[in-house]
């Protein structure tokens, strides 16, 4: 059983990895398409149809990029199709998103101090809630709203406040902040998938069977591609954000988000007008600061509050069985005496305001909540403590590793 606990990590390092990798060709190609678009420039030789060329310089070659306002008169058979870079990202953050939170719900996804959940529902909640937004988002675009896209804008930043809320009223801080960068990455793929590129499509089989495409898919699509651009920067900080208990360690941890959101279409105002020839909005670097100060301002008002850190801690069920288990005294005594100093309430380690990650191991509940992260990074491996800075021995680790394995035993009997 023991096993299953280090293969589920390192599935979960391997669907990371992919994530990234295929976030950062998403975002590259994005980014450089939408700069592209905007630097286009009108020329007397363009070919028929077109309405603007890039001339750019990369690696030692010089590259001529034309744009057709709906379609060039002749289709090449070579067409890249730029689609798979966003549908793997999704994908793989779905695969994570099951991995890490649907899997372990009771630790990463339901907060039992703001509402009690089975796993079940706190797992319908999260995937429930992606397919609703979608749903809701893609109604509005087809609507009259679709016309006027600064209003459309607008109305779909006040359902990301509304959501960001929602989630901080369910999920636990870090959970509520990865669903709403989740929530937002699956509005933008959906677009790619749902509407851009069977858009695309039309216009391609209209070409190939001679008829002139409706230049209205075209508009359609732009329309969502504006807003995947200006929705990007945010999804980066809130799937990054799990890594920073500053940003979602606090009640206002949706207003962090909703401001994250504010400080993104800034940033894409300043390079989307630079690029459009428009100068350079300087001012929106002034406002970016003026809110991210207000961000930390926010994040650190814990700090200057008084807590009661004495009061009890309730170990959910079914977890209530690792305080009763075998070793777990031993385990208790390691943990309190080599990791709690910084994972407490109130650590005692030089410069640690808050416990690193969120993650409290000061008592017997926080103990076994973290059960299969201690036995991961403190027994199995020597991540934790980092560079054996408290020195914990290799018989500690061991005591951890027999400690869990027989855990997983009991489990096993348990189930049957």
């Amino acid at each position: 059983m023991y096993d299953f606990a280090v293969l589920m990590d390192w599935l979960a390092f391997a669907f990371r990895w992919l994530h990234v990798i295929t976030a950062m060709a998403w975002i590259g190609a994005s980014f450089y398409f939408i700069a592209l678009d905007l630097m286009l420039k009108p020329a007397d030789d363009l070919p028929e149809g077109a309405t603007g060329e890039e001339w750019e310089v990369h690696g030692g070659g010089f590259y001529n990029t034309v744009k057709y306002n709906v379609a060039p008169a002749r289709l090449p058979e070579h067409l890249t199709w730029h689609k798979w870079q966003s549908y793997w990202t999704w994908l793989s953050g779905a695969v994570l998103l099951m991995l890490v939170y649907w899997g372990g719900a009771e630790m990463f996804l339901i907060d039992y101090d703001k509402i009690e959940l089975t796993a079940f529902q706190a797992i319908l909640i999260s995937g429930g809630s992606l397919a609703i937004g979608w749903v809701l988002y893609d109604f509005l675009c087809k609507s009259a709203l679709g016309n006027h896209p600064t209003a459309l804008m607008l109305l779909l930043f006040v359902i990301l406040v509304v959501m960001s809320w929602g989630y901080n009223q369910v999920f636990t801080g870090r959970a509520a902040l990865l669903h709403l960068g989740a929530f937002t990455a699956t509005i933008m793929t959906a677009n790619v998938f749902f509407i851009i590129m069977p858009n695309q499509r039309i216009v391609v089989k209209d070409l190939k069977d001679g008829r002139v495409p409706d230049a209205k898919y075209g508009k359609i699509a732009k329309l969502r591609s504006t807003h995947n651009n200006y929705l990007t920067l945010p999804v980066i900080f809130l799937m990054l954000s799990n890594h920073y208990p500053l940003s979602f360690g606090t009640e206002y941890a949706w207003i962090i988000a909703s401001l994250v959101f504010l400080l993104g279409v800034l940033i894409r105002h300043y390079f989307n007008s630079m690029h459009a020839g428009k100068g350079r909005p300087h001012w929106t670097w002034g406002a970016s600061a003026v809110i991210f100060v207000a961000i930390m301002w926010l994040s650190a008002i814990p700090m200057y509050r008084d807590y009661d850190y004495e009061a009890e801690v309730i170990v959910p069920e079914p977890l209530d069985y690792i305080v009763a288990s075998a070793g777990f005294d031993d385990v208790r005594n390691t943990v309190l005496g080599r990791c709690s100093m910084c994972h407490q309430a109130e650590p005692v380690w030089p410069g640690l305001h808050w416990p690193p990650r969120a993650v409290r191991l000061d008592d017997d509940a926080q103990i076994a909540l973290n059960a299969r992260a201690i036995y991961l990074h403190a027994g199995l491996s020597h991540a934790m403590p980092p560079g054996n800075i408290t020195g914990m021995s290799d018989e500690e680790r061991r005591l951890i590793v027999q400690w869990y394995r027989g855990l997983d035993a009991e489990v096993a009997e348990l189930a049957n």
